[in-house]
């Protein structure tokens, strides 16, 4: 009984998942698809355009095996990430040049 009092001490004071998200259509199928796998701070801290929110959902599918998304729920996604998180200033850095990467 006292753990599960602790348990539920502890998650009452954890931030909700969704808290760092802004507010807006989308943003509980946002929350529902990517903290399933990482921090909500990694999408975040990101910027992009449509294109850009779209390689990164195939990106993950095909190298860390995110599923499939409904069409409709990959549509509503992608409005939310590119109207809330599009490009801006402060957004992430640029790529580095390729002849300033490491050799592989």
């Amino acid at each position: 009984m006292k753990r599960l009092v602790l348990v539920a001490v502890i998650a009452a004071s954890l931030p909700s998942h969704g808290e760092d998200l802004a507010a807006g259509s989308g943003r509980d199928l946002v929350q529902g698809h990517c903290s399933g796998c990482h921090s909500l701070a990694l999408v975040t801290a990101q910027r992009g355009d449509r294109q850009f929110w779209l390689d990164t959902i195939r990106w993950m599918q095909e190298k860390h095996n995110l599923w499939l998304l409904p069409e409709a729920h990959e549509r509503a996604i992608l409005d939310y990430l590119a109207s809330h998180y599009a490009d801006s200033e402060w957004g992430r850095r640029p790529a580095l040049a390729a002849h300033l990467l490491p050799e592989q």
